[in-house]
């Protein structure tokens, strides 16, 4: 007989995280991690705190707004301003003898998360 595995699978995970909104894009954020986000007006080492939080999970605890959870904070510190990868645009018509090929680097903001808050109570 094979014996069962007792070590824990991803989803038995009981992590705290937060879905939060921010430049139009949602985003999962998990405290003491970075995240490349479009880029914010601040400067380097500002601290920014953000109130538009949809989801926030504690443990097995988990609150969710309508739309947004109420005096739910996210602190994110900015790290650096950076540029994204290049991508190449290339656009041709065939048998028109039209082509055109276009660059772009998206202007980012690397930030990272200080810490997930409810009611100023800093979760886990």
């Amino acid at each position: 007989m094979a014996a069962k595995s007792t070590a824990k699978s991803a989803s038995d995970k009981t992590d705290s995280y937060a879905i939060v909104e921010a430049s139009g894009q949602q985003f999962f954020l998990q405290p003491n991690r970075y995240y490349d986000l479009d880029r914010l007006k601040a400067g380097v080492d500002e601290t920014l705190s953000i109130e538009k939080v949809l989801l926030v999970k504690q443990g097995k605890d988990t609150t969710l707004g309508k739309p947004y959870v109420k005096n739910a904070t996210v602190e994110l510190k900015v790290m650096a301003h950076r540029r994204g990868p290049k991508i190449i645009v290339y656009k041709m018509r065939p048998k028109k003898k039209t082509r055109r090929k276009n660059g772009h680097r998206q202007e980012l903001t690397r930030v990272m998360v200080q810490s997930i808050s409810i009611d100023g109570k800093p979760i886990t």
